[in-house]
């Protein structure tokens, strides 16, 4: 990136929001933020928006926190591993804020609550981002087609390749990018515009329609700050054509999950210029035992395999028993898996074990969830 781009993306300071509903993925998300939920072996769903700042120069992120943040403090710590553990600016927490008036609940509050973070910083630009999406962007493109267009706010989407259910924002753009109209939708069909859950606008912009937008009622950022009130700003559709997978549901996840086994997918997202970050771990590396036959699929630094693993996604330190049978699963850190175990369509979360000559069998389109800590 050149010296010059560089210093104007750190105009920029990020907000990583990690609110919003888990009801469609309770299982994973009991006792973990949405951000939180683990991905692809070794990441949380979070490294993907934190290391997107990162590499486009953006050194000062606010982490708006939910009710339980124990997950996301142990996580991040000070922020070293995203190179956010600096003197100047760096990673801040945003504290949930409770608020006697339970019917005003939603994030609105929080960024109200929290504004003196946004308005005494050093910065110019706001990027408003969630934590539950996974992409690699390059946000100083963002930062020039805001600027070039001249928008109060850019709203960053993509293209649906296929229908999808879940409740998404769908946007209506001009030639040029303008936003014509902008919604609330159910379904999302092929060919739809929908919005990452990115905003980026300027700081004075941000803290005026906060402000604004919660005083006169408001209780949610995206509806009642941006939605309700786009007639009165300028906003513009970023299109980012590279992959994203919105993890909204059990279904969305396990299906985002098992796109990492495609080549193609695995090296656009993770083995271009721009690495993902995550918080490190010292461990071994896998173990493969004489009996183990793995084929497509990844396979975390601590694994012990002595089984059969086929289209399945192991997190460090996971142990595969011999004779154990794992096919189209997500098994999560520190799972034992014992001998003639068969493991098939599951998502096992951390620390599960199935015990010796157990099956377990969930449907293609609708994996078996094995709770935390569980012992089958």
């Amino acid at each position: 990136m050149p010296g010059s781009e560089w210093m104007i993306v750190k105009n920029v300071m990020g907000i990583v929001s990690l609110q919003g509903s888990n009801k469609e993925i309770q299982e994973l998300a009991m006792h973990r933020p949405l951000g939180l939920i683990p991905f692809g072996g070794r990441y949380r769903l979070i490294d993907f928006t934190l290391s997107s700042m990162v590499n486009s120069g953006i050194g000062h992120v606010g982490i708006m926190l939910p009710d339980k943040a124990r997950s996301i403090l142990d996580h991040l710590r000070s922020g070293k591993d995203w190179d956010l553990a600096r003197r100047h600016d760096g990673l801040f927490y945003l504290p949930s804020v409770k608020t006697e008036n339970s019917a005003r609940e939603g994030d609105l509050k929080n960024f109200y609550y929290n504004i003196d973070f946004v308005k005494y910083s050093n910065q110019e630009y706001v990027l408003l981002a969630s934590g539950n999406i996974v992409y690699n962007i390059d946000f100083s493109n963002v930062l020039r087609f805001h600027q070039n267009t001249g928008a109060d706010i850019t709203a960053v989407y993509n293209v649906e390749t296929s229908e999808q259910q879940g409740e998404s924002i769908v946007m209506e753009t001009a030639e040029n990018g303008l936003v014509k109209d902008i919604a609330q939708k159910e379904i999302v069909y092929e060919d739809t515009k929908v919005s990452m859950g990115i905003y980026l606008m300027s700081k004075k912009l941000f803290v005026g329609i906060v402000r604004c937008a919660y005083e006169h009622g408001g209780s949610d950022f995206l509806l009642d700050a941006i939605i309700r009130q786009a007639g009165n700003y300028s906003i513009y559709g970023y299109e980012h054509r590279g992959y994203v997978a919105r993890i909204t549901s059990t279904a969305s996840y396990y299906k985002a999950n098992m796109e990492m086994l495609r080549p193609e997918i695995w090296q656009g997202l993770f083995m271009g210029g721009a690495p993902i970050y995550t918080k490190t771990k010292d461990e071994v590396p896998v173990q493969y035992k004489d009996t183990a036959l793995v084929t497509n699929s990844l396979v975390a630094n601590g694994c012990i395999v002595r089984g059969e693993v086929e289209n399945s996604i192991l997190f460090r330190g996971v142990r595969i028993g011999r004779g154990a049978k794992i096919r189209n699963c997500i098994i999560m850190q520190k799972c034992d898996l014992q001998d003639n175990s068969l493991v098939e369509n599951v998502i096992c979360d951390k620390n599960v074990i199935i015990t010796k000559d157990k099956w377990l069998k969930g449907a293609p389109n609708y994996p078996f969830i094995v709770s935390k800590n569980i012992v089958i």
